[in-house]
């Protein structure tokens, strides 16, 4: 079986002739995109393109329509950058976006974003996995979740003047979560710089759970002892729980979660089966065991 470089696979011209190759990826896939994980069953002839990626998006920061992140996040400044990471941690440290990128190298990740609303994408994300940063923290006995949080800034980001959310925005995880190799810092997407309505300049990725678990434009990395309170929870704690995994058997309470629409394709289109963890189930099921996910959704 053949190995492709990144290069040899990342070029749009490439990803839009895909069905060209795409049995010669399908068993070697895993190599491909990192640490010999599978594709859970991603079908890389559906890879959405990068028009839709980048002009189809919830960041309510910039406001609450489809295309409200793309109008309006043109002009977001991401230079200079800083991650402050404290909390649980024998010494806190602040890190520019630039020293991180030298620290790690990126690779391709393809992995499949599904959204509480009922869309999908599949995407060709960049970067590396967020345990690398934490094996470079010393975290204390008490660090048991780590909570994200985004950038607040009102001039900038028109949709925080109003109260639509608790800004600024915040998700956590837990440690053994985090650790995951597929949770995914996020660089850039289709080989390019990661677009200012995506997340720019970082952003978190964890393919098995909702979008909306995925901070965007991050500031800081905080490690506690306590499961942080996201600002979905906040907004409503019935409707968006802690963990939020992707699971086809429990309903959102004002719609079905049990199918989902691929964007990209045509809207008359039949929808398709949500696979439980988005079908990254052989690689994260192990971390539920025991837990009822109906209870802690």
């Amino acid at each position: 079986m053949k190995k492709f470089k990144y290069s040899e696979i990342t070029s749009e011209k490439i990803y839009n002739n895909r069905r060209k190759f795409i049995k010669t990826l399908s068993v070697g896939f895993g190599s491909i995109c990192f640490s010999n994980y599978s594709n859970a069953n991603i079908d890389l002839s559906k890879i959405t393109s990068f028009k839709d990626i980048t002009t189809y998006n919830n960041y309510y920061e910039f406001g609450t329509g489809k295309s409200d992140p793309y109008i309006k996040s043109q002009n977001f400044k991401t230079k200079p950058w800083s991650i402050r990471i404290e909390g649980e941690v024998e010494k806190p440290l602040e890190i520019s976006v630039e020293e991180i990128l030298s620290l790690f190298s990126s690779e391709e990740r393809i992995l499949k974003l599904r959204c509480v609303e009922g869309w999908s994408m599949i995407i060709p994300w960049n970067g590396f996995s967020l345990s690398q940063i934490i094996s470079k923290v010393s975290l204390t006995s008490k660090a048991k979740f780590v909570e994200f949080e985004s950038i607040y800034d009102p001039n900038q980001m028109s949709g925080q003047r109003y109260p639509v959310l608790n800004w600024p925005y915040k998700e956590g995880l837990r440690i053994d979560e985090a650790m995951h190799p597929l949770t995914t810092v996020v660089t850039g997407l289709y080989n390019k710089k990661l677009p200012n309505q995506n997340g720019a300049p970082l952003r978190i990725f964890m393919p098995w759970k909702y979008g909306f678990k995925s901070a965007k434009a991050i500031v800081k990395i905080k490690f506690v002892e306590k499961i942080p309170t996201s600002s979905w929870m906040w907004a409503s704690p019935r409707e968006y729980g802690f963990y939020s995994n992707v699971n086809p058997n429990v309903n959102h309470p004002r719609w079905s979660q049990a199918t989902e629409r691929a964007i990209g394709n045509d809207i008359f289109a039949p929808r398709i089966k949500t696979e439980m963890f988005n079908g990254y189930g052989d690689q994260v099921a192990h971390l539920y065991s025991g837990m009822d996910l109906k209870k802690y959704y």
